[in-house]
């Protein structure tokens, strides 16, 4: 063999060796990429999954929610009739006490007021009785003398 096909033959399997090490570069290119997908392909169905998990949880979530606040409402509505059954029940007995005052007279402000006009007056009348009692005599009082009764007009009467 000569020198050229010696060389010849070493192109060639240099050549050989360049298009293996070039396809086994490609195909750990390809690789690379296909984990690259299979990493996003592997993250979204993750993602998918924990999405439709907090869907369902937030779905429970909401319809325990639901069931509390209907019985929050029920519970708020018996509250709501008892009380209003009290304030009722009250009102009907305060407006029996009212009746029954009026009936007595004794919520009767009018009957106050006379009774207070009254009051006024005899303290009046006792403040002047006061001054009468005080004052002397300016003139004295005559005594009249008293005829005696006879015995018909006993008889009359």
């Amino acid at each position: 063999m000569s020198n050229i096909d010696k060389i010849k033959e070493t192109a060639a399997n240099a050549e050989d060796k360049i298009k293996e090490t070039a396809s086994t570069a490609e195909d750990m290119a390809r690789k690379v990429w296909l984990a690259g997908l299979g990493a996003y392909g592997k993250g979204y169905e993750e993602i998918k999954g924990r999405i439709e998990a907090l869907s369902t949880d937030s779905n429970k979530l909401f319809d325990e929610l639901v069931v509390k606040g209907q019985k929050l409402e029920t519970e708020g509505k018996g509250k709501f009739k008892e009380v209003k059954n009290e304030v009722v029940a009250k009102t009907e007995i305060d407006s029996r006490i009212e009746t029954v005052r009026t009936k007595l007279g004794l919520n009767n402000t009018e009957n106050e007021q006379k009774i207070e006009e009254l009051s006024s007056k005899i303290d009046a009348l006792t403040a002047a009785v006061v001054k009468l009692a005080a004052k002397p005599a300016a003139k004295p009082v005559a005594k009249t003398t008293a005829k005696p009764a006879t015995k018909a007009a006993d008889k009359k009467s």
